[in-house]
């Protein structure tokens, strides 16, 4: 059982309206008057008012070809999770020599030695620490990710682990051959981080954790990969970087697939869906959250901060679920003794479902 200590959220400091991305978007690509209209449209309906980026407006025009792309993605990825990690820490009341473990998530690049190896001499992490680098999740990993700490925690209860997930997701913006999904994603994604802290049953004292009674504990996990999905989601390599595949689906797949996972899972706790007063689902955009709330039968209250988190900072892939666990703990948590659940979406169709309690 792993219990969470700190979750802290690290965004860039270049910060833009939904309305200048758009303007930008149509700059950067050259797009026919028609596509700029179908643009404007998909943008406006994403759900999203700001998004971060790594890099001013004005840099993302020189950035071309694999290479310099990955590069960039290196150098800011790894700022940025120190960054999240730093802010986690000190929330937790942990130094960097207290981790036991050190697991990092992220689908928008990648780079060897791993993210997570490149933090340690930055943070004064051990030598010793162990590293577990994911890629490949998507947007599913953030709370795949925290799974795996939970995972951890429950055979070695002694120790402290940290959960670092990162994403640029504007380096992957496409720039030619335009399509409707690429359309689609230029207006839902943004960049950012976020890191927890989690320590187990035989860690250090509750009372040394802030807000003690505020923050959840991990119960249990289960993982979904639904049938006959595998290319609804996800991405392909091509010349200018990763390319997003999406398609019109996603959102029928969670509406006809969710609700038979999550029944099935809270019932092997003694739940049911009306049992849960904390809802982090992953907000991978209005269609898919309207999904969510459809097969779960949802009233718009538990996926209020899912859509405030989409509305300030865009879907963040991986990172997002976490920054919405960040806002319930500081802003609503539920009372204690309350069991609340974290949903993650992701290629596959994949889903990760990770029950807490306060």
């Amino acid at each position: 059982m792993a219990q969470i200590a700190a979750v802290r959220s690290a965004f860039p400091a270049h910060r833009y309206p939904q309305g200048e991305l758009t303007d930008a978007f149509i700059e950067l690509t050259g797009l026919r008057p028609g596509q700029r209209a179908l643009l404007e449209r998909l943008h406006g309906n994403a759900g999203v008012d700001f998004r971060h980026l790594a890099m001013p407006l004005r840099e993302y025009e020189g950035l071309r070809g694999v290479a310099p792309t990955n590069e960039r993605y290196a150098e800011e990825a790894t700022g940025l999770a120190e960054r999240a990690l730093r802010a986690a820490l000190d929330a937790a009341g942990r130094t960097a020599q207290d981790l036991d473990l050190l697991i990092v998530t992220s689908v928008t690049g990648v780079v060897v030695p791993s993210i997570d190896a490149r933090l340690i001499p930055r943070l004064g992490l051990r030598p010793d620490i162990k590293r577990l680098p994911v890629f490949g999740l998507g947007c599913v990993a953030g709370a795949a990710g925290l799974s795996r700490l939970h995972d951890y925690l429950t055979g070695w209860p002694g120790h402290t682990a940290a959960l670092v997930s990162v994403e640029i997701c504007s380096v992957c913006f496409p720039v030619s051959d335009i399509t409707t999904a690429d359309m689609v994603v230029s207006g839902l994604f943004g960049d950012g981080a976020a890191a927890v802290i989690g320590t187990g049953t035989a860690g250090p004292a509750a009372g040394r954790l802030p807000a003690a009674g505020r923050l959840p504990r991990v119960i249990a996990t289960r993982s979904a990969v639904y049938p006959d999905s595998g290319d609804t989601l996800g991405w392909r390599l091509g010349a200018d970087g990763f390319r997003i595949v999406l398609t019109a689906e996603l959102a029928d797949v969670v509406e006809r697939r969710l609700n038979g996972s999550v029944t099935a899972f809270l019932a092997d706790y003694g739940l049911t869906i009306d049992d849960i007063r904390a809802w982090i689902c992953h907000p991978g955009g209005p269609r898919v959250l309207d999904a969510v709330q459809k097969a779960l039968r949802l009233p718009d209250s538990a996926v209020e901060v899912s859509r405030r988190s989409l509305a300030e900072a865009g879907n963040m892939s991986s990172v997002s679920v976490l920054h919405i666990l960040e806002k319930v703990i500081d802003t609503c948590p539920p009372p204690p003794g309350s069991p609340g659940l974290m949903i993650g979406l992701g290629p596959g169709v994949s889903a990760e479902l990770v029950l807490m309690r306060w």
